[in-house]
């Protein structure tokens, strides 16, 4: 199983903080480094306020040699798609090939409405969202020397030059997820290297599996060649007390936590509760962590469970 750590730094985090996670990240071990993609808190104060992802992920980038990279995901309401195109591709290049790209609809109104961007009702989301990953993967595509159109009924490119390439051919893995039971999986199916389903019970986790495995069949495209993931709030403790602690930093309650994520507990139980999460498909956990201070809780995981799994 592969472990990767995914942070919220829109809940308050300075570069300096998530430059410190992946860092350590990195060091521990961890395949890769994760973050949101928002421009307000959920709840609190957010202080010293948003970052960018796809600048902070640059800068992490030339600080770092090895950790993949990538977002949880980006919202499709946030950016032009050709914009977005040049500026991943621009970043997995700082990187030396190390990016990877979630997408999604947008779903938080209320930071819509605060940094003045369009929110458009969830089918026009949708649609939107089709036309950027069609365009983004058709100009990383692209051969050299050769131009990209695209007539889409929200987007048109014309005569684009489609540059610049990615490092990574033909494109960085694209990661798609969410809990929707039709139109998800289907562009999943047909364009994710990655599906990822975030915070839910195992048998939500299976269903949406066989779903994108499904339509994935139906498209004539192997279920396989398609990397499975969950993320679950990771809360880890060598004891009772610890476990609290950490808890109580992040303001949530142990027992709500046990239920709602199997990171939840010593390393021993941690380890006992990922045999069900591996029997339902998963292949790669995405750790949320959200106590950006306590790098020791990143030691331990990777010392007590990731050494062990």
């Amino acid at each position: 199983m592969d472990f990767r750590v995914f942070i919220e730094p829109q809940q308050g985090a300075s570069y300096t903080d998530q430059l410190a996670v992946a860092q350590a990240a990195e060091k521990l071990g961890f395949s890769g480094f994760f973050r949101s993609d928002h421009y307000l808190a959920m709840s609190g104060d957010g202080m010293p306020g948003p970052t960018d992802s796809w600048v902070t992920l640059g800068a992490i980038a030339r600080e770092t040699s090895s950790i993949r990279l990538g977002t949880l995901v980006t919202s499709a309401t946030f950016r032009h798609p050709g914009p977005l195109a040049v500026a991943v591709a621009q970043v997995d290049a700082m990187s030396g090939g190390r990016v990877e790209m979630g997408l999604g609809t947008g779903w938080f109104q209320r930071e819509h409405q605060a940094y003045g961007i369009p929110f458009p009702p969830a089918g026009e989301r949708f649609a939107r969202l089709t036309e950027q990953l069609e365009i983004i993967t058709g100009l990383w595509k692209t051969p050299l020397g050769e131009t990209f159109d695209y007539a889409g009924a929200h987007y048109a490119l014309n005569d684009s030059p489609a540059l610049p390439k990615p490092v990574q051919r033909p494109h960085p893995p694209i990661i798609i997820g969410g809990l929707g039971a039709n139109r998800t999986p289907q562009l999943a199916a047909t364009f994710a290297d990655e599906f990822n389903v975030p915070f839910a019970r195992l048998e939500t986790i299976r269903n949406q599996y066989q779903r994108v495995q499904t339509m994935a069949a139906s498209v004539a495209r192997a279920p396989g060649s398609i990397t499975y993931s969950a993320a679950f709030v990771v809360c880890a403790g060598r004891d009772d007390a610890e476990i609290t602690r950490r808890a109580d930093a992040i303001r949530r309650d142990v027992a709500e936590l046990r239920v709602n994520s199997p990171l939840v507990g010593t390393p021993a139980e941690i380890v006992d509760r990922l045999g069900p999460v591996a029997d339902a498909g998963v292949q790669r956990i995405y750790l949320q962590l959200l106590d950006l201070s306590d790098l020791d809780h990143l030691e331990l995981v990777a010392a007590e469970v990731i050494r062990q799994l």
